[in-house]
């Protein structure tokens, strides 16, 4: 049997981190999930704490809390459409994630950093927000932690939430089959959870691989 895992969810009130933290609550082998949210997650179980806290460049406060980690799942994003300023997006995407990073890495030497990135992601690239995603991935990197990157493509919610994009809800039962297109939210917690039990031969996983590693019993 896998050891128990205590493991962080960052943005659990997201399409991602929905999934993600549904995933963990009901895996026999995560004891304890530390969810950091700006606001409550509305969701009672033994294994749930909540770390109520909005600023993602100081984790002073809230140290002691975040101590005993095995992984960080880090799904805290936002889209392009959405965030436009490249300035914002870089403080939400990168800033965001490398002084959490930071802080984890001296509080918890030795453990798993599972960071959603994104299809098409690429450091060098023409879209600012595969730049600034790409750079995280490779800052990422330069930790002692192990590190992994998920491309997700098209992210489909949890059953009772709806993408927030009516274009993406359209298209999700044409695509629902595909592989390379499409991975479910608590398929990607499924696949955190296993690369923190058993690694995974990559360090940046596409929807195939991601959906592939959910699948693993060792």
């Amino acid at each position: 049997m896998p050891k128990k895992i205590s493991v962080l969810i960052t943005g659990p009130t997201g399409t991602a981190g929905s999934g993600v933290l549904q995933a963990c609550l009901k895996h026999p082998t995560v004891k304890k999930v530390s969810a950091l949210t700006r606001r409550t997650t509305g969701i009672k179980n033994k294994k749930l704490v909540e770390i109520i806290h909005d600023e993602f460049l100081n984790y002073t406060k809230i140290k002691d809390k975040l101590t005993d980690l095995d992984a960080c799942y880090w799904c805290i994003g936002v889209s392009q459409m959405d965030v436009r300023d490249e300035a914002d997006y870089y403080r939400i995407t990168y800033e965001y994630t490398m002084e959490a990073a930071k802080v984890l890495e001296k509080l918890n030497p030795g453990m798993t950093f599972c960071f959603i990135s994104g299809a098409g992601t690429k450091q060098n690239g023409r879209m600012m927000w595969a730049r600034i995603k790409g750079k995280a991935e490779a800052d990422l990197a330069k930790f002692s932690f192990k590190s992994y990157n998920f491309r997700p493509a098209f992210i489909h919610p949890i059953k009772g939430r709806k993408s927030q994009y009516k274009s993406a809800r359209i298209l999700y039962p044409f695509i629902k089959n595909s592989k390379r297109l499409c991975v479910e939210a608590d398929e990607l917690g499924l696949a955190m959870i296993n690369a923190t039990l058993f690694g995974y031969e990559k360090h940046t996983l596409s929807n195939p691989d991601i959906r592939e590693l959910a699948k693993r019993t060792k």
